[in-house]
Protein backbone atom coordinates (compact mmCIF):
# COMPACT_ATOMS: atom_id res chain seq x y z
CA UNK A 1 0.00 0.00 0.00
CA UNK A 2 1.13 3.70 -0.19
CA UNK A 3 2.96 5.33 1.81
CA UNK A 4 1.32 8.52 3.34
CA UNK A 5 2.40 11.28 5.47
CA UNK A 6 0.22 12.80 8.43
CA UNK A 7 0.65 16.74 9.42
CA UNK A 8 -0.75 17.52 12.76
CA UNK A 9 -1.22 14.95 15.83
CA UNK A 10 -4.11 15.87 17.39
CA UNK A 11 -7.84 13.89 17.35
CA UNK A 12 -8.04 14.79 13.55
CA UNK A 13 -4.44 13.44 12.87
CA UNK A 14 -4.51 10.69 15.49
CA UNK A 15 -8.23 9.15 13.80
CA UNK A 16 -7.06 9.64 10.63
CA UNK A 17 -3.63 7.88 11.43
CA UNK A 18 -5.65 4.97 13.16
CA UNK A 19 -8.25 4.61 10.23
CA UNK A 20 -5.66 4.28 7.63
CA UNK A 21 -3.45 1.72 9.40
CA UNK A 22 -6.41 -0.18 9.49
CA UNK A 23 -6.46 -0.08 5.95
CA UNK A 24 -2.97 -1.42 5.74
CA UNK A 25 -1.25 2.12 4.78
CA UNK A 26 2.58 2.90 5.42
CA UNK A 27 1.59 5.90 7.94
CA UNK A 28 4.03 8.86 9.56
CA UNK A 29 2.28 11.28 11.29
CA UNK A 30 4.24 14.49 12.26
CA UNK A 31 3.94 16.30 15.27
CA UNK A 32 5.29 19.60 16.54
CA UNK A 33 5.44 18.94 20.34
CA UNK A 34 6.66 15.74 21.95
CA UNK A 35 3.44 14.01 22.71
CA UNK A 36 0.11 14.02 20.60
CA UNK A 37 -3.03 16.01 21.57
CA UNK A 38 -0.91 18.64 23.16
CA UNK A 39 -2.78 21.94 21.69
CA UNK A 40 -6.88 21.84 20.68
CA UNK A 41 -6.87 18.33 21.38
CA UNK A 42 -5.54 18.89 25.24
CA UNK A 43 -8.16 20.21 27.53
CA UNK A 44 -11.36 21.12 25.81
CA UNK A 45 -15.07 21.01 26.90
CA UNK A 46 -14.85 16.91 26.70
CA UNK A 47 -18.41 16.81 25.14
CA UNK A 48 -19.34 14.32 22.26
CA UNK A 49 -22.00 16.48 21.79
CA UNK A 50 -24.40 15.78 18.55
CA UNK A 51 -26.28 18.12 20.27
CA UNK A 52 -24.38 20.88 19.38
CA UNK A 53 -24.41 20.88 15.65
CA UNK A 54 -25.86 23.56 15.28
CA UNK A 55 -23.46 25.71 13.10
CA UNK A 56 -22.84 29.15 13.95
CA UNK A 57 -23.84 30.64 10.43
CA UNK A 58 -26.95 32.42 11.69
CA UNK A 59 -27.78 36.42 11.54
CA UNK A 60 -27.72 36.78 15.43
CA UNK A 61 -24.27 35.53 15.78
CA UNK A 62 -23.04 38.94 13.55
CA UNK A 63 -25.31 40.90 16.06
CA UNK A 64 -24.06 39.24 19.24
CA UNK A 65 -20.22 39.79 17.57
CA UNK A 66 -20.85 43.85 17.32
CA UNK A 67 -23.32 44.04 20.75
CA UNK A 68 -20.62 41.86 22.78
CA UNK A 69 -17.29 43.68 20.90
CA UNK A 70 -15.76 45.94 23.79
CA UNK A 71 -16.93 43.62 26.70
CA UNK A 72 -13.99 41.49 27.83
CA UNK A 73 -15.84 38.77 29.59
CA UNK A 74 -18.36 38.33 26.51
CA UNK A 75 -19.36 34.91 25.15
CA UNK A 76 -18.20 35.91 21.67
CA UNK A 77 -15.27 38.31 21.76
CA UNK A 78 -14.21 40.06 18.40
CA UNK A 79 -10.84 42.10 18.48
CA UNK A 80 -11.40 45.16 15.89
CA UNK A 81 -8.20 45.30 14.69
CA UNK A 82 -8.85 43.91 10.87
CA UNK A 83 -6.70 41.51 9.24
CA UNK A 84 -7.17 40.48 5.48
CA UNK A 85 -7.61 37.37 6.45
CA UNK A 86 -10.06 38.39 9.22
CA UNK A 87 -12.84 40.48 7.02
CA UNK A 88 -12.22 37.45 4.21
CA UNK A 89 -13.32 34.94 7.06
CA UNK A 90 -16.28 37.09 8.07
CA UNK A 91 -17.52 37.79 4.62
CA UNK A 92 -17.05 34.18 3.66
CA UNK A 93 -19.16 33.63 7.27
CA UNK A 94 -21.60 36.21 6.44
CA UNK A 95 -22.19 34.66 2.73
CA UNK A 96 -22.34 30.70 4.54
CA UNK A 97 -25.78 32.10 6.65
CA UNK A 98 -28.31 31.36 3.53
CA UNK A 99 -27.15 27.42 4.12
CA UNK A 100 -27.34 27.72 8.12
CA UNK A 101 -30.41 24.85 7.84
CA UNK A 102 -28.50 22.57 5.84
CA UNK A 103 -25.16 23.03 7.21
CA UNK A 104 -27.11 21.97 10.85
CA UNK A 105 -28.68 19.19 9.08
CA UNK A 106 -25.09 17.79 8.04
CA UNK A 107 -23.51 18.54 10.73
CA UNK A 108 -25.88 16.32 13.13
CA UNK A 109 -25.78 13.38 10.33
CA UNK A 110 -22.23 13.55 11.06
CA UNK A 111 -21.75 14.03 14.55
CA UNK A 112 -24.57 10.76 14.98
CA UNK A 113 -22.42 8.60 12.28
CA UNK A 114 -18.79 8.92 14.36
CA UNK A 115 -20.56 7.96 17.36
CA UNK A 116 -20.20 4.63 16.18
CA UNK A 117 -16.85 4.64 15.34
CA UNK A 118 -14.91 6.49 18.30
CA UNK A 119 -16.92 4.20 20.99
CA UNK A 120 -15.99 1.14 18.62
CA UNK A 121 -12.26 2.04 18.48
CA UNK A 122 -12.27 2.41 22.19
CA UNK A 123 -13.71 -0.92 23.07
CA UNK A 124 -11.30 -2.37 20.42
CA UNK A 125 -8.21 -1.02 21.92
CA UNK A 126 -9.55 -0.93 25.46
CA UNK A 127 -8.86 3.05 25.66
CA UNK A 128 -9.76 3.93 29.04
CA UNK A 129 -10.89 7.87 28.48
CA UNK A 130 -13.45 8.74 31.35
CA UNK A 131 -16.45 8.39 29.43
CA UNK A 132 -19.92 9.37 30.50
CA UNK A 133 -22.67 8.12 28.24
CA UNK A 134 -25.44 10.30 30.90
CA UNK A 135 -26.42 12.45 27.59
CA UNK A 136 -25.94 16.39 27.91
CA UNK A 137 -28.53 18.62 29.02
CA UNK A 138 -28.53 22.27 27.42
CA UNK A 139 -30.24 24.85 29.74
CA UNK A 140 -32.03 28.14 29.29
CA UNK A 141 -32.98 31.03 31.61
CA UNK A 142 -35.50 32.88 28.94
CA UNK A 143 -38.15 32.19 26.57
CA UNK A 144 -36.40 33.29 23.73
CA UNK A 145 -33.80 31.08 24.28
CA UNK A 146 -35.81 27.83 24.77
CA UNK A 147 -37.91 28.62 21.59
CA UNK A 148 -34.98 28.71 19.76
CA UNK A 149 -33.77 26.07 20.99
CA UNK A 150 -37.13 24.33 19.78
CA UNK A 151 -36.35 25.37 16.64
CA UNK A 152 -33.41 24.00 16.42
CA UNK A 153 -34.26 20.82 17.49
CA UNK A 154 -36.60 20.15 14.48
CA UNK A 155 -33.63 20.60 12.85
CA UNK A 156 -31.53 18.21 14.73
CA UNK A 157 -35.01 15.50 14.13
CA UNK A 158 -33.93 16.18 10.51
CA UNK A 159 -30.35 15.11 11.16
CA UNK A 160 -31.70 11.78 13.05
CA UNK A 161 -31.27 13.27 16.81
CA UNK A 162 -33.72 13.13 19.05
CA UNK A 163 -33.88 15.28 21.90
CA UNK A 164 -36.97 16.42 24.37
CA UNK A 165 -37.68 19.26 25.63
CA UNK A 166 -37.92 19.11 29.41
CA UNK A 167 -39.64 21.75 32.95
CA UNK A 168 -37.02 22.97 35.38
CA UNK A 169 -38.47 20.28 37.81
CA UNK A 170 -37.56 17.79 34.93
CA UNK A 171 -34.16 19.44 34.87
CA UNK A 172 -33.61 19.59 38.64
CA UNK A 173 -34.39 15.32 38.47
CA UNK A 174 -31.77 15.12 35.24
CA UNK A 175 -29.08 17.08 37.27
CA UNK A 176 -29.98 18.22 41.11
CA UNK A 177 -26.68 19.76 41.69
CA UNK A 178 -27.57 22.51 39.37
CA UNK A 179 -28.54 25.84 40.85
CA UNK A 180 -30.18 28.80 39.61
CA UNK A 181 -33.90 29.60 38.17
CA UNK A 182 -34.25 28.59 34.05
CA UNK A 183 -37.14 28.71 31.87
CA UNK A 184 -36.68 25.03 30.69
CA UNK A 185 -33.95 22.81 28.64
CA UNK A 186 -33.36 20.47 26.15
CA UNK A 187 -32.14 16.58 27.52
CA UNK A 188 -30.10 14.61 24.45
CA UNK A 189 -30.18 11.16 26.45
CA UNK A 190 -27.79 9.74 23.53
CA UNK A 191 -24.73 12.36 23.65
CA UNK A 192 -21.74 11.64 26.37
CA UNK A 193 -18.42 13.16 27.46
CA UNK A 194 -15.05 12.22 28.07
CA UNK A 195 -11.43 13.26 28.37
CA UNK A 196 -9.90 13.56 24.52
CA UNK A 197 -6.24 13.90 25.29
CA UNK A 198 -6.60 10.24 26.99
CA UNK A 199 -8.56 9.14 24.15
CA UNK A 200 -6.16 10.70 21.93
CA UNK A 201 -3.08 9.57 23.35
CA UNK A 202 -4.63 5.64 23.54
CA UNK A 203 -5.66 6.03 19.71
CA UNK A 204 -2.51 7.02 19.02
CA UNK A 205 -0.82 3.91 20.80
CA UNK A 206 -3.39 1.69 19.22
CA UNK A 207 -1.99 3.34 15.74
CA UNK A 208 1.37 2.44 16.66
CA UNK A 209 0.68 -1.24 17.23
CA UNK A 210 -1.15 -1.32 14.07
CA UNK A 211 2.48 -0.33 12.59
CA UNK A 212 1.70 3.61 12.52
CA UNK A 213 4.89 6.08 13.31
CA UNK A 214 4.50 8.95 15.18
CA UNK A 215 7.32 11.46 14.75
CA UNK A 216 6.88 14.00 17.47
CA UNK A 217 9.17 16.80 18.58
CA UNK A 218 9.62 17.73 15.11
CA UNK A 219 8.78 20.66 13.35
CA UNK A 220 7.79 20.84 9.32
CA UNK A 221 9.27 23.33 7.66
CA UNK A 222 7.83 22.97 4.03
CA UNK A 223 5.75 20.49 2.24
CA UNK A 224 5.59 19.85 -1.59
CA UNK A 225 3.69 17.92 -4.00
CA UNK A 226 3.69 17.37 -7.50
CA UNK A 227 0.90 15.11 -7.68
CA UNK A 228 3.31 11.97 -7.62
CA UNK A 229 5.20 12.55 -4.82
CA UNK A 230 4.96 14.81 -1.30
CA UNK A 231 7.90 15.83 0.05
CA UNK A 232 8.11 16.96 3.86
CA UNK A 233 11.05 18.61 5.23
CA UNK A 234 11.77 18.49 8.83
CA UNK A 235 13.87 21.42 10.85
CA UNK A 236 17.31 20.27 10.84
CA UNK A 237 17.46 17.48 8.31
CA UNK A 238 19.48 17.83 5.11
CA UNK A 239 16.71 16.86 2.80
CA UNK A 240 13.05 15.94 2.33
CA UNK A 241 11.20 12.68 3.15
CA UNK A 242 9.41 11.33 0.42
CA UNK A 243 5.86 9.47 0.36
CA UNK A 244 3.28 8.45 -2.30
CA UNK A 245 0.60 11.11 -0.54
CA UNK A 246 -0.19 13.64 2.04
CA UNK A 247 -3.51 14.19 4.74
CA UNK A 248 -3.38 17.92 6.62
CA UNK A 249 -4.59 17.70 10.02
CA UNK A 250 -2.71 20.47 11.11
CA UNK A 251 -5.61 22.36 13.39
CA UNK A 252 -5.23 25.98 12.53
CA UNK A 253 -1.81 25.78 10.87
CA UNK A 254 -3.75 23.95 7.90
CA UNK A 255 -4.14 27.17 6.28
CA UNK A 256 -0.21 28.07 5.59
CA UNK A 257 0.27 24.42 4.85
CA UNK A 258 -2.59 24.44 2.26
CA UNK A 259 -1.38 27.50 0.58
CA UNK A 260 2.09 25.34 -0.08
CA UNK A 261 0.33 22.76 -1.84
CA UNK A 262 -1.58 25.17 -3.77
CA UNK A 263 -5.07 25.13 -1.97
CA UNK A 264 -7.01 27.72 -0.35
CA UNK A 265 -8.29 26.29 3.05
CA UNK A 266 -9.62 29.79 4.88
CA UNK A 267 -9.34 28.63 8.63
CA UNK A 268 -9.46 31.00 11.28
CA UNK A 269 -8.18 30.21 14.69
CA UNK A 270 -11.25 31.04 17.24
CA UNK A 271 -9.88 30.49 20.74
CA UNK A 272 -11.59 29.08 23.64
CA UNK A 273 -11.09 28.77 27.17
CA UNK A 274 -11.31 26.11 29.57
CA UNK A 275 -11.45 25.60 33.35
CA UNK A 276 -10.42 22.15 35.06
CA UNK A 277 -11.69 22.31 38.69
CA UNK A 278 -9.82 19.70 40.66
CA UNK A 279 -12.59 18.21 43.22
CA UNK A 280 -10.58 17.82 46.26
CA UNK A 281 -12.81 16.97 48.82
CA UNK A 282 -15.96 14.45 49.32
CA UNK A 283 -17.99 17.61 49.11
CA UNK A 284 -16.76 19.08 46.59
CA UNK A 285 -17.65 15.87 44.51
CA UNK A 286 -20.78 15.70 45.58
CA UNK A 287 -21.97 19.08 44.79
CA UNK A 288 -20.51 18.62 40.85
CA UNK A 289 -22.52 17.61 38.38
CA UNK A 290 -22.14 14.47 36.91
CA UNK A 291 -24.81 15.47 33.62
CA UNK A 292 -22.92 17.43 30.88
CA UNK A 293 -24.82 20.67 30.53
CA UNK A 294 -24.49 23.32 27.73
CA UNK A 295 -25.37 27.07 28.91
CA UNK A 296 -26.09 28.48 25.75
CA UNK A 297 -26.81 32.27 26.95
CA UNK A 298 -23.03 32.17 28.08
CA UNK A 299 -22.15 29.85 25.51
CA UNK A 300 -20.07 27.51 28.15
CA UNK A 301 -20.38 23.39 28.39
CA UNK A 302 -19.27 20.80 31.25
CA UNK A 303 -17.84 17.30 31.22
CA UNK A 304 -17.26 15.53 34.90
CA UNK A 305 -14.07 13.13 34.36
CA UNK A 306 -14.07 10.88 36.61
CA UNK A 307 -14.41 11.72 40.38
CA UNK A 308 -11.77 14.19 40.50
CA UNK A 309 -12.28 16.69 38.14
CA UNK A 310 -14.96 19.07 36.88
CA UNK A 311 -14.35 21.15 33.61
CA UNK A 312 -15.58 24.36 32.01
CA UNK A 313 -15.09 25.13 28.82
CA UNK A 314 -16.32 27.73 25.95
CA UNK A 315 -16.33 31.30 24.84
CA UNK A 316 -15.09 32.46 21.39
CA UNK A 317 -12.29 34.84 21.02
CA UNK A 318 -11.44 35.47 17.10
CA UNK A 319 -8.01 37.54 17.86
CA UNK A 320 -5.55 35.52 15.55
CA UNK A 321 -2.97 33.50 16.31
CA UNK A 322 -2.76 34.29 20.00
CA UNK A 323 -2.42 31.71 22.89
CA UNK A 324 -2.44 34.00 26.03
CA UNK A 325 -4.52 32.89 28.85
CA UNK A 326 -6.33 35.99 30.25
CA UNK A 327 -7.70 36.59 33.42
CA UNK A 328 -10.60 38.16 32.28
CA UNK A 329 -11.85 35.77 30.30
CA UNK A 330 -11.28 32.78 32.73
CA UNK A 331 -13.13 34.80 35.41
CA UNK A 332 -16.36 34.36 33.84
CA UNK A 333 -16.14 30.63 33.76
CA UNK A 334 -15.07 30.49 37.72
CA UNK A 335 -18.29 32.90 38.33
CA UNK A 336 -20.50 30.57 36.53
CA UNK A 337 -19.32 27.40 38.68
CA UNK A 338 -19.90 29.59 41.95
CA UNK A 339 -23.49 30.62 40.56
CA UNK A 340 -24.03 27.41 38.90
CA UNK A 341 -22.38 24.84 41.72
CA UNK A 342 -22.04 26.41 44.70
CA UNK A 343 -21.25 24.04 46.87
CA UNK A 344 -18.46 23.23 44.58
CA UNK A 345 -14.86 24.57 45.88
CA UNK A 346 -12.98 26.41 43.06
CA UNK A 347 -9.90 26.90 45.36
CA UNK A 348 -8.13 24.71 42.53
CA UNK A 349 -8.61 25.72 38.99
CA UNK A 350 -5.85 24.79 36.11
CA UNK A 351 -7.26 27.25 33.34
CA UNK A 352 -5.99 26.70 29.85
CA UNK A 353 -7.07 27.94 26.06
CA UNK A 354 -6.78 26.60 22.92
CA UNK A 355 -7.47 27.72 19.49
CA UNK A 356 -9.96 26.00 17.27
CA UNK A 357 -9.81 25.82 13.12
CA UNK A 358 -12.62 27.28 12.27
CA UNK A 359 -14.29 27.45 8.29
CA UNK A 360 -16.49 29.94 7.79
CA UNK A 361 -19.13 27.73 6.91
CA UNK A 362 -18.41 25.73 9.89
CA UNK A 363 -17.97 22.61 8.12
CA UNK A 364 -14.41 21.20 8.16
CA UNK A 365 -12.47 20.48 5.02
CA UNK A 366 -12.67 16.90 3.99
CA UNK A 367 -11.59 15.29 1.22
CA UNK A 368 -8.83 15.81 -1.70
CA UNK A 369 -6.72 18.55 -2.65
CA UNK A 370 -5.78 19.95 -6.03
CA UNK A 371 -3.00 17.96 -6.60
CA UNK A 372 -4.33 13.71 -6.72
CA UNK A 373 -2.14 12.81 -4.12
CA UNK A 374 -3.06 15.90 -1.38
CA UNK A 375 -6.00 14.95 1.34
CA UNK A 376 -7.72 17.27 3.80
CA UNK A 377 -9.21 16.21 7.43
CA UNK A 378 -9.46 19.69 9.42
CA UNK A 379 -11.37 22.77 9.71
CA UNK A 380 -13.61 20.84 12.60
CA UNK A 381 -13.94 24.13 14.73
CA UNK A 382 -15.64 23.92 18.06
CA UNK A 383 -16.96 20.20 17.58
CA UNK A 384 -13.27 18.30 16.61
CA UNK A 385 -13.76 15.32 18.73
CA UNK A 386 -17.42 15.06 17.87
CA UNK A 387 -16.47 14.84 14.11
CA UNK A 388 -13.26 13.37 14.51
CA UNK A 389 -14.02 9.81 13.65
CA UNK A 390 -16.63 9.78 10.48
CA UNK A 391 -14.35 12.34 8.82
CA UNK A 392 -11.27 10.27 9.46
CA UNK A 393 -13.28 7.19 8.02
CA UNK A 394 -13.85 9.85 5.00
CA UNK A 395 -10.61 10.51 4.36
CA UNK A 396 -9.59 7.09 4.76
CA UNK A 397 -11.86 5.97 1.98
CA UNK A 398 -11.04 8.39 -0.25
CA UNK A 399 -7.44 8.06 0.36
CA UNK A 400 -8.49 4.11 -0.04
CA UNK A 401 -10.01 4.79 -3.46
CA UNK A 402 -6.74 6.92 -4.59
CA UNK A 403 -4.65 3.67 -3.54
CA UNK A 404 -6.13 1.36 -5.55
CA UNK A 405 -6.62 3.61 -8.97
CA UNK A 406 -2.97 4.56 -8.91
CA UNK A 407 -1.91 0.54 -8.49
CA UNK A 408 -0.80 -1.06 -11.35
CA UNK A 409 -3.15 -3.82 -12.61
CA UNK A 410 -2.65 -6.76 -14.67
CA UNK A 411 -4.18 -6.76 -18.70
CA UNK A 412 -3.18 -10.10 -20.90
CA UNK A 413 0.19 -10.51 -18.70
CA UNK A 414 1.31 -7.00 -19.19
CA UNK A 415 1.53 -4.60 -15.77
CA UNK A 416 -0.04 -1.53 -17.13
CA UNK A 417 1.16 1.83 -15.46
CA UNK A 418 -2.58 4.13 -14.57
CA UNK A 419 -2.06 6.60 -17.55
CA UNK A 420 -2.36 3.65 -19.93
CA UNK A 421 -5.19 2.32 -18.46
Amino acid sequence: MPSIAIIGGGITGVTTAYALTRRGFSVTLFERHRYPAMETSFANGGQLSASNAETWTHPSTLWKGLKWMFRPDAPLLVNPRPSWHKLSWFAEFAASIPRYRQNTVATARLAIAAREHLFGWAEAEGIDFDVKKAGILHIYRHRDGFEHAARVSELLAEGGLPRRAVTPEEMKAIEPTLAGSYYGGFYTESDATGDIHRYTNGLAQAAEKRGAKMVCGVEVTKVQSDGEKARVWIAGEDGPRTFDGIVVCAGVVSRDVAAQLGDRVNIYPVKGYSITVNLLDEASQQAAPTVSLLDDETKLVTSRLGDGRFRVAGTAEFNGVNRDIRADRIAPLVRWVNQCFPGVSTRQVVPWAGLRPMMPDMMPRVGPGRRANVFYNTGHGHLGWTLSAATAEAVAETVQQWGEARQPRLHGGLVLPASAR
